[in-house]
Parts: C-alpha cells; sequence; structure tokens
C-alpha cells in the first residue's frame, strides 16, 4: 500500500500532539493556587501598564484563571479570556463572579487565535503567551488580531530570574521538547521579544521588575509545594518516576534552586520583564 500522508499532514498531527499535551499538562495539580497564592499581583500591574479603558475590547491570551482578565473587566473593559486549557476556566469563573464582574472564557491556541484580524484593542498575556512552543506564530497572532493603533501588555518570566533558572534545572529530567520548541523564559530577554514583533510595533516599553513570593519557610516546603502543584514540574518527576536516582537528584537541585534565590529570611524575588508597545 502506498503511504499517501504528507509531509503537512504530519506536521499538523504532531502539534495536534503537542497542543494536547499541553493542556493536559496546564491541567495537572492546582495551577488556579499558583496564581492566587503566589503571583495574583501581576495582572493588577498589567492592566495598569496597558492602561486599560472602559469600553475597550480586551483579549487575554493563555489566561488561565484570569490574573489580568478580571481586573480588566473590573476596569470596565469588554473582556475575552483565552486559553488553551478551558479547565482552568472553572476557577476563572469563580473569581470573575466573586468580583462581580461578565466576561467571554474561550478556548484558544496563542498560535492559532480564533479571531479575525484588527478584533482587539489591546492584548495582554501574563506569563502565558511565553509558553506556547512556537514563539514567532505565537507573537505573529498577539500582533494579528490587534488593531492599528493598538496595544500589547506582557509579563514574562526572564532568563535569568527565578522561574527561568527553575525551567534550566528542569530540563535535563524532563521529556525532549519537540523540533522547533523553544525555552519560554526567552520571552522575558528584551531582545527576543523585540526581534518577534520586528517593526509592527512601535512606542516599546520595557521594565524588569520582581514579585515577592513569601509562601515557602524552607527549599523543601517549596519543592514539595512545586512537584505537587505546577504542571511543569508533575511532568519532569513523572517523566523519571521509574528511576529512584533521577528523582532524588531532581528533589536535590529543585531544593537547591529555592535555595540560590532565597533572600535569606525564606522569601524569594521572581523576576520579570513587562513589555509594552502599540501595533503600527
Amino acid at each position: 500500500m502506498t503511504d499517501t500522508t504528507t509531509p503537512l499532514t504530519d506536521a499538523a498531527a504532531a502539534d495536534a500532539a503537542l497542543k494536547a499535551r499541553h493542556r493536559t499538562m496546564w491541567g495537572l495539580g492546582d495551577y488556579p493556587d499558583v496564581a492566587t497564592r503566589l503571583i495574583a499581583e501581576l495582572g493588577p500591574t498589567l492592566v495598569a501598564a496597558a492602561d486599560i479603558r472602559p469600553g475597550e475590547r480586551v483579549l487575554d491570551i493563555a489566561a488561565g484563571t484570569g490574573n489580568v482578565a478580571v481586573p480588566a473587566a473590573l476596569a470596565g473593559a469588554d473582556v475575552v479570556a483565552s486559553d488553551l486549557t478551558p479547565e482552568l476556566f472553572v476557577a476563572g469563573r469563580a473569581f470573575a463572579e466573586r468580583q462581580g464582574v461578565t466576561l467571554r472564557w474561550e478556548e484558544g491556541d496563542a498560535e492559532a487565535l480564533p479571531y479575525d484580524d484588527d478584533t482587539f484593542d489591546v492584548a495582554t498575556s501574563c506569563v502565558g503567551i511565553m509558553f506556547a512552543p512556537h514563539h514567532q506564530q505565537a507573537a505573529d497572532e498577539l500582533v494579528r488580531v490587534v488593531r492599528p493603533g493598538g496595544r500589547i501588555a506582557l509579563i514574562s518570566w526572564t532568563p535569568s530570574g527565578f522561574v527561568g533558572d527553575l525551567f534550566k534545572t528542569m530540563k535535563p529530567y524532563a521529556p525532549p521538547p519537540p523540533p522547533g520548541a523553544q525555552p519560554p523564559p526567552l520571552w522575558g530577554d528584551e531582545g527576543h521579544v523585540r526581534d518577534l514583533l520586528g517593526d509592527r510595533v512601535t512606542d516599546v516599553e520595557t521594565q524588569v521588575a520582581t514579585v515577592r513570593v513569601s509562601a515557602f519557610d524552607t527549599p523543601a516546603t517549596f519543592r514539595t509545594y512545586w512537584k505537587e502543584t505546577y504542571g511543569p514540574t508533575i511532568v519532569a518527576y513523572r517523566n523519571v518516576a521509574d528511576d529512584a536516582e533521577r528523582t532524588a537528584a531532581l528533589d536535590a537541585d529543585i531544593a537547591g534552586v529555592a535555595e540560590r534565590h532565597d533572600r535569606g529570611d525564606g522569601s524569594m524575588d521572581w523576576e520579570y520583564l513587562l513589555m509594552t508597545a502599540r501595533v503600527v
């Protein structure tokens, strides 16, 4: 029998499988707890930086549980919260209800957004779009759906900061990334993001800042929380589950990340890049 499968079909199937794994990964553990207990302040920070105004059409990409989408709705915007993992919307809707706001929750892939060109006044993403594996595709979509003169606002973990260190540490233990996938913390490198967006944006402003995390009194406490709560870490542990030595090494290495970033009182400063820009 002749194989009639085309390379395009193979590539599309591989991409679909990759996205399915990503959706599953972010549904593991308890990411809503990470979002609300550790980094809740990032949402209002990004809304303020984006200068979101009443009546504006806002798309929050990789919205998760609504850290940005809900504060944007509180600012009076017409908000769509889009995410590859709609299981996170349960917590997001509860968050929105507690805050007394209404917004739309829609499943969507950051690399193939289901919206027409020039649909939104503002597009945001808070430590979200950075996890799309193909950075240029995601950046192209980000620009495409924002009208000329509209705004983009992003918060991304930096390569040199805590989360960048964590992902570098987990890499030897995690399943190998597919061809073409890029490390998420690259979105926290100003030069990388400027290259992705190119001359399609203007008025680019950046700021490196930190969020203070004081939830863990010891590196061991941090490790236990992270291995039970955070999807990428859970996947890394599952990948070495049959190897006791590698599991022990991962335990030590993750505790080591917390030790390296401990300010001396059990707290850590997690570094991020805040970028805003205007679409040409």
